[in-house]
């Protein structure tokens, strides 16, 4: 029985180094990314997340710091990997939050949409993640009235133009209406009707700077590593 409780304070001991090292690490980030030295700061992430690869603060973190050089799609993957990772519902949900940002910022409506809905699932209260999945849901149907227009215009446009032929055809088509209309391009459904869409669109029009910050700010780092983990 003493050699096993020995081994096992053993192992205590040198986690909780390795740990110190970890929180080090990361506060050397942090104080990195407040000067806004964020390649800089990625690289001290890195470094705690090659000691301990599921230890959080370290990977939300670099999420963050990916996200300010705008290397989007690899902050993507550190924050699926923190969402999955993460035991704290908060820390879930910014990576989805903060991934429904990067989503945004390359207009990707539909994947921000579901981000922020996954974000909304974890903590529903969020005032910051219902307005940003308002605003992308608004674009997002602005973004499918504008490729059905598009799609008419080009359908249009494609149709043989025969002269005085397709005079005479055109008659007996006038002639039987239901089957034309069967023809016509149907608009898909959407979840809000377009009035709905439309005044949403236009409000937040008018508030995007509003939008564009919080895009920028990003959900706070999770931690400043001043309590033991």
């Amino acid at each position: 029985m003493s050699r096993v409780s020995i081994i096992a304070i053993t192992l205590l001991l040198i986690a909780s180094r390795a740990l110190a090292q970890e929180r080090s690490l990361v506060r050397q980030g942090n104080e990195l990314y407040d000067q806004k030295k964020y390649a800089e700061a990625a690289a001290a992430y890195q470094k705690a997340l090659q000691k301990q690869p599921l230890f959080v603060p370290g990977s939300f973190n670099l999420g963050n710091a990916l996200i300010q050089q705008k290397q989007f799609d690899a902050a993507r993957k550190v924050m699926s990997n923190t969402a999955k990772t993460a035991k704290d519902p908060a820390v879930q949900s910014g990576a989805q939050y903060n991934t429904g940002n990067t989503y945004m910022s390359e207009q990707q409506w539909q994947q921000a949409v579901d981000a922020y809905k996954q974000s909304l699932r974890k903590t529903p209260g969020d005032a910051d993640a219902q307005y940003n999945l308002s605003y992308a849901m608004a674009k997002l149907k602005q973004q499918q009235q504008e490729d059905k227009k598009d799609k008419d215009k080009k359908d249009k446009q494609d149709q043989p133009d025969k002269g005085d032929d397709k005079k005479d055809q055109q008659k007996p088509q006038e002639q039987d209406g239901d089957e034309k209309e069967k023809e016509k391009p149907q608009p898909q459904p959407s979840k809000l009707s377009e009035q709905q869409a439309d005044n949403l669109l236009k409000a937040l029009q008018q508030d995007e700077r509003k939008v564009q910050d919080k895009m920028q700010q990003g959900k706070a780092s999770p931690v400043k590593m001043e309590k033991d983990w």
